[in-house]
């Protein structure tokens, strides 16, 4: 049995028959069939299913596994709802405002030297090898965009600079449509369209108002980890991945798209 609806299961068939349109590929030559492939692809992500056991029940080698897998990511990535769709999306259901929140999607990946000789996806918050993804979510924590990866050794202010079209877009929608962005204090300063609590400064208490606003915005804000949650209690796979950390935004954009099927919740 799969937790899944068949419409999702055939939604990524026909994906699948697409693209093997597109590179030509003859009919039988293919040890599964664009459903089985589907199928394949979403146990992975639901229940983390091993490639080994994969290859074991569809009676094929784990290297065909592979390649049936990263073809099912590549396919789901590219109908990921592209920035400025989610923010289109954001105004026509009359968002008041919108979240912006890191999360760190662990790795099997050992240590790999980055710059200075630090461990590149070593993330010293989390205590675990990792790649973060900025998530933009609406204010009830549906998540509505996700960036790629950036190395997990990186800070949520860095990982969002690195997108070149986030900040600029999220400014604009502050000022044209009067929708600013929520985050927490590791985007301190970032952004005259983001809204976070205040810094309390150094030998020195903050004022009723500045308390009163942080807990305004720390209470607002708080619903942005369900968007996290929505993504990595649904799909075991983001839980640990073991393909190459490089691979986690899009994976985490395929499991986007599998989140709004299933839930009919569609940019």
């Amino acid at each position: 049995m799969l937790d899944a609806d068949r419409e999702t299961v055939q939604f990524l068939s026909h994906l699948l028959a697409g693209r093997r349109r597109e590179l030509g590929t003859r009919t039988g030559t293919r040890a599964l069939g664009p459903f089985n492939q589907a199928v394949l692809v979403i146990r992975w992500f639901l229940d983390a299913t091993r490639p080994a056991q994969l290859a074991t029940d569809n009676t094929i080698g784990t290297s065909t596994v592979y390649a049936y897998l990263h073809e099912g990511i590549d396919v789901l990535a590219a109908r990921a709802p592209e920035l400025h769709t989610a923010l289109e999306q954001a105004q026509q259901e009359s968002c008041t405002h919108l979240n912006l929140d890191g999360t760190v999607v662990r790795t099997d990946r050992v240590a790999t030297p980055g710059p200075a000789g630090a461990d590149l996806w070593w993330s010293g918050k989390h205590k675990h090898h990792g790649g973060n993804v900025q998530v933009l979510s609406a204010p009830d924590g549906w998540p509505l965009w996700t960036s790629g990866v950036r190395p997990g050794r990186e800070h949520d202010s860095t990982c969002a600079k690195a997108e070149a079209d986030l900040l600029p877009a999220l400014a604009k929608a502050a000022a044209r449509d009067e929708r600013p962005t929520l985050t927490d204090l590791g985007y301190e300063n970032l952004s005259s369209a983001l809204r976070h609590p205040v810094k309390k400064p150094a030998g020195r208490e903050l004022t009723g108002r500045q308390k009163a606003y942080n807990q305004l915005i720390r209470g607002v804000h708080g619903i942005a980890e369900r968007a996290n949650s929505l993504l990595k209690t649904t799909f075991k796979a983001l839980r640990r991945v073991s393909l190459d950390p490089w691979r986690i935004g899009a994976i985490v954009r395929a499991a986007l798209v599998l989140l709004q099927l299933e839930h009919g919740r569609t940019a």
